[in-house]
C-alpha cells in the first residue's frame, strides 16, 4: 500500500480501502455467501450441505439429498434474493445446484 492514510481514517475505512488495494473483494463475498447460506438456510438444510463455492456471480451449492435439491431447485429466485439482501448488495445472480 503505498498511499499513506491519515489519522482521521476510522477501522471500516483503512479495510475497505486494504480489500481494495490487495483484489480481496472476491474472496470476502465467497466467505459471506458462504455464512448467508449457512444462517439463512438454517440446520435442516445445512445437515445436507457438504459445499457452498461461490464462482463469479454464480453459486454453486453441492447437496446430498436429490430430494431437496429439487425443492431448492423451485425457489432459486428466492434464494438469490435472501442472500444478496443479507449480503446488502448483488453478489449472486444465479445458484446451480447439485
Amino acid at each position: 500500500m503505498a498511499k499513506r492514510l491519515n489519522n482521521e481514517s476510522t477501522v471500516g475505512d483503512v479495510l475497505k480501502q486494504i480489500i481494495q488495494a490487495n483484489k480481496l473483494q472476491s474472496g470476502m463475498d465467497g466467505i459471506n455467501v458462504k455464512e448467508a447460506w449457512q444462517n439463512l438456510m438454517g440446520n435442516g438444510v445445512n445437515s445436507y450441505t457438504r459445499n457452498v463455492v461461490l464462482k463469479g456471480s454464480t453459486l454453486y451449492v453441492e447437496l446430498t439429498s436429490s430430494v431437496l435439491r429439487e425443492e431448492l431447485s423451485h425457489g432459486k429466485s428466492k434464494i438469490i434474493k435472501m442472500i444478496n439482501e443479507e449480503l446488502r448488495r448483488d453478489v449472486v445472480k444465479d445458484v446451480v445446484l447439485r
